[in-house]
């Protein structure tokens, strides 16, 4: 970006993941713009922008994660709102995980679809343009009336494989049918093998019987996905890669969250590694979970 381009921009960051913000900014060159956000003693958030974004292109950057996944939508709400109040000529809202991704469909009667929810609360607070990574499902960016665009870990992946690994003894496997194109896009780009695993869920965060379609015998298995939350699916997803075969399994996933007992189930797993992006905030969950890594995102070291 041109020292012109980013001067007409105001990069303002929520209080979940400052530290991607902090990276945003040195890629561009600017500085985090100066705010004042807190919560009164009845948790209600307050914000404040302390600087002018009159006529400003404004980019607000809030990632959810564990914990604050409701504290951080409201929060990037009343940004967005202070914002426009503020007279900003345009508000992108950067949400990394979007949050509630998985309740995209109404899959049982009297069930709210969430997502749109969500994506109606963003509109009517006032954002222009919504920047995302890695949808859990791509039919969200039809439930806005602004422009969504969904960038994906893949380039980052493909990256990560290429400096580590030999392509012709992995093989590209998705956990899910859902993840099947993701997968299958890596294994093309790799010109590799692609296996599939089937899942059935008795219900939400509970994984029931799981069939491996696809031969792992002798290979790298390299699990894709777009989250780890309980860990649940990995795990058990490693294990059939094992019983199949496979030399050694690892996985990458977009979004660590690593909720509950997730770090507890993947120190005893059969995974050799879990690589993630720093789309969510981390903490010290890398340094817990044997063999994490963690990479770039913002593409800054």
């Amino acid at each position: 970006m041109s020292a012109e381009m980013a001067n007409e921009i105001k990069l303002i960051s929520g209080r979940s993941h400052p530290q991607l913000s902090d990276k945003i900014a040195k890629r561009l060159g600017i500085e985090v713009a100066r705010t004042i956000s807190l919560n009164y003693s009845n948790q209600e958030t307050s914000f404040t922008v302390g600087e002018s974004v009159r006529d400003e292109d404004v980019f607000i950057v809030q990632s959810t994660a564990t914990g604050d996944v409701n504290e951080g939508l409201m929060e990037l709400l009343i940004m967005i709102s202070a914002c426009r109040t503020a007279s900003a000529r345009r508000i992108t809202a950067v949400i990394p995980n979007f949050p509630y991704a998985r309740q995209d469909k109404k899959d049982k009667s009297r069930a709210p679809i969430s997502a749109r929810l969500v994506a109606n609360m963003l509109t009517t607070a006032g954002a222009n343009h919504i920047v995302t990574v890695d949808l859990h499902a791509s039919q969200i960016q039809g439930f806005f009336s602004v422009p969504v665009d969904n960038l994906y870990a893949e380039p980052s992946f493909l990256r990560y494989i290429r400096e580590n690994f030999n392509a012709e003894d992995c093989v590209i496997v998705s956990p899910d049918a859902g993840g099947a194109k993701r997968a299958t896009s890596i294994a093309d780009h790799l010109n590799t093998a692609f296996a599939l695993i089937h899942k059935e869920r008795p219900r939400p965060n509970v994984v029931g019987r799981m069939v491996l379609v696809g031969n792992v015998e002798d290979k790298v298995a390299i699990l894709v996905d777009d989250m780890a939350d309980t860990c649940g699916t990995l795990v058990k997803a490693a294990a059939v890669l094992k019983e199949n075969g496979a030399k050694s399994v690892l996985a990458l996933v977009t979004h660590g969250i690593l909720s509950g007992s997730a770090i507890e189930t993947l120190n005893g797993s059969v995974l050799s590694a879990l690589v993630v992006t720093n789309t969510v905030p981390l903490g010290d969950k890398v340094d817990r979970v044997s063999g994490c890594q963690c990479i770039q995102s913002s593409h800054v070291d």
